[in-house]
C-alpha cells in the first residue's frame, strides 16, 4: 500500500492519526500547541532537534574505515542522509506554516555532551567513534514510542511522541483556524528536492494538512518504523533495491546484533536473516568529545578549518531555507568536504564542532551584493545581484565585434553558480563539485592593477594592460591591426574611438585606457551584474562580474574592486578563481555544439 493511500485508509485502531484524534490536553505532557506562534516555536524545535542527530553520526560515521566496514558505514551514512532528510522536512513544515527557519546560530552547536534539544533530560549526545557506546546512544536516540504513548511536546521521552505532539496541534489549528490560515507561507520557500542523494525517503512539499502529514510521517517511520509496529519505514533501500528499508533504530539493532532483518521478522523476534560484520579493528580511534588542541598547533588550525567549513554549510541550509532552495545541492555537497577535513582530526584532536561567527568567515555577514568563492566549490551571488546571458557578436571571419545581451536569467536571493564545469544545470551549482571532488585551488592574490600595468601612450588617449587578466576574447587584436599598433595613428580621431571602443568590450579589464598618462581612467558604464558569456559558435565563456560588484575569496580576502572581472567556470583555469582564456584551449561547453552561430555579420 502507497504511503498516501495509508495516511487516509489507517484503521482507528492502533494509528498514530487516530490515537491523536482521542487525546485531549490533559493526555499530552507540556503545553498544547494550540496557537501558530506555538507551532511555529515547535517546528524550530524540530529543525534544532534534527540538526543536533547530525554531529554524533558524522563522528561515527567518520571513525568507520569503510573499505573494512563497508556495512557499518552504508547504515550509519544512509541514517545521516535521511537526518539531513528529515531537517528539509521540519524547515518545508516551518516555512508551510509561516516562520522563517533558523539555523545559522550558536545554539546550533553548544559544547558535548548536551542533551537533545527540549527533549529528556536523561538523555546525552556525545562525540565518539563507532562502537557499543555509540549504538547505544543511537538506541536510544531513534527508540520508538510505546504502543499508545501520549503526544509530548517538551521533555519528550521519544521522537516520535514530540511529533506526534506537532500533528496534534496541526490537526487542531487546522479545525478551528481552517487550513488557509495555519498554511499561510510563501510556497516558494519549500525545498523541492525529490529523493535526497543516498536515501529512499521523499521531501514532501506543504502546502496543506494532508502533505504536513506526510511530512511528519516521512520522518517518524524512517526513524522508528511505520505505524503498525513493523520494522520497515515503507521506502525501498536505496543500497539495495530489492530489500524494503530498515528504520533507524531497526538498522542499528542490525548492527548491535549482527544480523540483518529480512521478511517475517518483528521487533520482538529481532532480525533473523544474512550476518551483518562489524570489525573493531576498522575503527579508526577518536578522543570522547574531543576539546579545543593547543592554540596555534596543527591540529587546531584543522579544528578551525572543519568548523568553518561546517559553519559554512549551516549558513547556507538557512539561506537554503528562506527563499534560495536551490543551495540545498550546495550545502550537501559542502558535506564532502567536510569528511576529508574531518579524517585529518579523527584518530588525533577530533572535530569540535564549534560555532563560528559569521564576523569571524568575514563573507557570510549580511546581504550587500558580492560574489564569493567557496573552497572547492562554487560562487555564492548575494544581494539579487541580475544574472543574464551575454553573446559575442562577431565577424564572418570570427573577429570580435561587440556583446549581445540576452534575457535575464530567473534567480533566487541567493544563487550558487558552477565553478567545477560539470554542474547538469549550468551556469547553476548543482552539487557535482562534491561528487567528483573538484579541485578549485585558488591562485595567490594578485598584486594590485596599477602596480602590474603597462602602459602604452598615443595621442589623446593612454592605454593600459595588465597580462594576468587577459581571457583571450579577442577585442584587442582586430582583423587586421591589435590596438598597440594601432595607438600610433590615434591621432586620428576614428582610430582613437575605434581602440576606446575595443578596449571597453575588453570583458576582463584586461586593457583600459585614460586620456593621458597617468590621469583617471575611463570606464564603461556597467551596471551590477553577473554575465554568462558565450563565445563563437558556441563556445562557453566565463562569468563576467561588472559594475564593482565585490569578489571574495574562500579565505575571506577580496579581490581588488574593479568594474570588470572575469571569473572561471570551466574549472581549468590557473588563475582562479580569475578566468585565463584556458576555456577556449579546452574547447568548453554548456551544451553539445550548437548548429553555427546567426551571430555573425554576413559575408556580402
Amino acid at each position: 500500500m502507497s504511503r498516501e493511500s495509508r495516511i487516509d485508509t489507517l484503521g482507528p485502531r492502533g494509528s498514530r492519526e487516530a490515537r491523536i484524534d482521542t487525546l485531549g490536553p490533559r493526555g499530552s505532557r507540556g503545553a498544547r500547541i494550540d496557537t501558530i506562534d506555538s507551532l511555529r516555536e515547535h517546528l524550530q524545535w524540530a529543525i534544532e532537534l534534527e540538526h543536533a542527530t547530525l554531529p554524533p553520526y558524522l563522528c561515527a560515521l567518520y571513525s568507520l574505515d569503510a573499505r573494512r566496514n563497508p556495512e557499518a558505514a552504508e547504515i550509519v551514512g544512509s541514517v545521516f542522509a535521511e537526518e539531513m532528510l528529515h531537517l528539509a522536512l521540519a524547515a518545508n513544515l516551518l516555512n508551510a506554516v509561516g516562520g522563517r527557519p533558523v539555523l545559522d546560530t550558536p545554539r546550533m552547536l553548544p559544547p558535548h555532551p548536551r542533551r537533545l534539544p527540549h527533549g529528556d533530560r536523561s538523555l546525552e549526545l556525545s562525540l565518539v567513534p563507532f562502537g557499543a557506546e555509540a549504538l547505544e546512544m543511537f538506541l536510544r536516540l531513534e527508540r520508538p514510542a510505546p504502543p499508545g504513548a501520549a503526544p509530548e511536546g517538551d521533555d519528550y521521552e521519544t521522537i516520535g511522541q514530540f511529533y506526534a505532539a506537532i500533528e496534534e496541534g496541526l490537526r487542531y489549528l487546522c479545525e478551528r483556524l481552517g487550513e488557509r490560515a495555519v498554511f499561510a507561507g510563501d510556497p516558494a520557500r519549500q525545498v523541492h528536492a525529490g529523493h535526497f542523494l543516498h536515501t529512499g525517503g521523499r521531501l514532501v512539499a506543504v502546502h496543506d494538512l494532508k502533505t504536513a502529514l506526510a511530512a511528519l510521517e516521512e520522518i517518524v517511520e524512517q526513524g522508528e518504523g511505520n505505524s503498525h509496529g513493523e520494522v520497515w519505514d515503507g521506502d525501498k533501500d536505496v543500497f539495495h533495491p530489492e530489500r524494503d528499508e530498515v528504520a533507524h533504530y531497526y538498522r542499528f539493532q542490525e548492527l548491535k546484533l549482527g544480523r540483518r532483518y529480512r521478511r517475517g521478522d518483528t521487533p520482538r523476534s529481532g532480525p533473523t536473516g544474512e550476518p551483518v560484520s562489524v570489525d573493531p579493528d576498522g575503527v579508526r580511534p577518536m578522543p570522547r568529545n574531543p576539546r579545543p588542541a593547543e592554540p596555534g598547533s596543527a591540529a587546531r588550525r584543522a579544528q578551525e578549518e572543519f568548523n568553518h567549513t561546517y559553519c559554512a554549510v549551516l549558513h547556507l541550509l538557512e539561506r537554503a531555507f528562506n527563499g534560495s532552495p536551490r543551495l540545498v545541492a550546495v550545502a550537501t555537497g559542502m558535506m564532502y568536504a567536510l569528511k576529508a577535513q574531518a579524517l585529518a582530526l579523527v584518530g588525533e584532536a577530533g572535530p569540535t564542532f564549534e560555532y563560528v561567527t559569521p564576523e569571524e568567515r568575514r563573507w557570510s555577514t549580511g546581504d550587500e551584493r558580492r560574489v564569493v568563492v567557496l573552497r572547492d566549490g562554487p560562487y555564492i551571488v548575494y544581494g539579487r545581484v541580475p544574472l543574464r546571458r551575454k553573446r559575442k557578436i562577431v565577424s564572418a571571419g570570427n573577429d570580435a565585434l561587440t556583446w549581445k545581451t540576452g534575457a535575464p536569467l530567473e534567480t533566487e536571493d541567493t544563487y550558487a553558480l558552477c565553478r567545477c564545469g560539470h554542474s547538469g544545470s549550468k551556469p547553476f551549482c548543482d552539487g557535482t563539485h562534491a561528487v567528483i571532488g573538484f579541485d578549485g585551488t585558488e591562485a595567490p592574490p594578485m598584486r594590485p592593477y596599477e602596480e602590474l600595468q603597462h602602459v602604452h601612450d598615443g595621442v589623446g588617449i593612454s592605454a593600459r594592460r595588465v597580462g594576468e587578466l587577459c581571457v583571450h576574447a579577442a577585442f584587442c587584436i582586430g582583423r587586421t591591426r591589435p590596438i598597440a599598433a594601432m595607438l600610433a595613428d590615434t591621432a586620428d580621431s576614428d582610430v582613437r574611438a575605434a581602440v576606446m571602443g575595443r578596449i571597453d568590450h575588453c570583458p576582463s579589464g584586461s586593457y583600459s585606457y585614460a586620456l593621458e598618462r597617468g590621469g583617471e581612467p575611463i570606464e564603461p558604464d556597467l551596471p551590477q551584474a553577473v554575465s554568462v558569456l558565450e563565445e563563437e559558435d558556441g563556445l562557453a565563456g566565463a562569468l563576467w562580474v561588472t559594475g564593482g560588484v565585490p569578489v571574495i575569496r574562500s579565505d575571506g580576502r577580496p579581490l581588488e574592486i574593479r568594474n570588470r572581472v572575469t571569473l572561471c567556470r570551466c574549472g581549468h583555469s590557473g588563475n582562479k578563481p580569475l578566468c585565463d582564456g584556458t576555456h577556449r584551449a579546452i574547447g568548453f561547453r554548456e551544451e553539445p555544439a550548437p548548429p553555427p552561430s546567426t551571430d555573425k555579420e554576413p559575408t556580402s
